[in-house]
């Protein structure tokens, strides 16, 4: 039920967007909850009097929308799927636009040394620790199961130390709170997250959880009555050094959120 009402919102959203020639992007829960995307389209709307729609959606979903035409632009964050979404011919074009990390995040109590991401995940499913998944098919969905498999580890759907909650970002780390539970996030959300008077960084700082995040222009073959020509003053402001400076001087609590890596 809940489904349907979220898509009946999104179809009225689309049309309004058409009618008024807005531009839609379909985001990440994290650039979202961040305030991010609200922050840098407020000053693309000032600047070229044109306004941003943005769905806040996980990676999977919002290129599925995408993939139905229903939006002029993709800001996402799982590379593979990008690339996907670019060689069946849904992208006219893509761009690398600014990164952050990943982080593994569990309870306080946790006093291990993480040496390596690998290691870590070979001690929560030996330990049978409490693990807490998004199971969203969003792009920490995605990161959270190449973890697994990096580790050699069949994803544990079946275990009972495994929950996959199907949740946003926010709301996993909320339960994961509750529970002493261990979790992936990137580390926009986590610093911007108030709740976590039980959880703390366990591994961090390591190759494996770089967070790459793309932008993507939505082919018009797939949908003629798309914006293109203002999601493309879109895509050359947010690639410019006007947008750089606003992306990198976002800050949370004190702390840089996303780096600009535009190329």
């Amino acid at each position: 039920m809940i489904r349907v009402f979220l898509i009946f919102i999104l179809i009225f959203l689309i049309k309004n967007a058409f009618a008024n020639k807005y531009i839609t992007i379909a985001s990440t829960t994290s650039t979202h909850d961040t305030g991010l995307l609200e922050y840098i389209n407020k000053e693309f709307e000032k600047k070229y009097k044109t306004k941003v729609r943005a769905l806040s959606l996980g990676t999977g979903q919002a290129i599925k929308v995408a993939m139905d035409g229903n939006v002029e632009i993709l800001l996402v964050h799982h590379k593979q799927s990008e690339l996907e979404f670019m060689n069946k011919g849904y992208g006219a074009l893509r761009y690398d636009l600014m990164y952050n990390d990943f982080v593994l995040i569990g309870p306080k109590k946790d006093k291990n040394k993480c040496s390596s991401i690998e290691d870590k995940m070979i001690e929560i499913k030996k330990s049978k620790l409490l693990f807490i998944s998004r199971g969203d098919e969003s792009g920490t969905h995605k990161k959270e199961r190449e973890l697994w498999e990096l580790s050699n580890i069949n994803i544990p759907f079946k275990e009972n130390w495994y929950l996959s909650v199907g949740q946003g970002m926010g709301s996993t780390l909320l339960i994961a709170n509750q529970k002493n539970a261990y979790t992936l996030s990137d580390r926009s959300t986590w610093i911007a997250f108030n709740k976590k008077e039980n959880l703390q960084i366990v591994c961090e700082n390591l190759p494996p959880l770089f967070n790459q995040y793309g932008i993507i222009l939505v082919s018009k073959k797939i949908n003629n009555k798309l914006n293109i020509e203002e999601a493309k003053k879109y895509i050359d402001w947010i690639t410019s050094e006007e947008a750089k400076k606003l992306i990198n001087n976002y800050r949370v609590n004190g702390k840089q959120l996303f780096f600009f890596n535009y190329n």
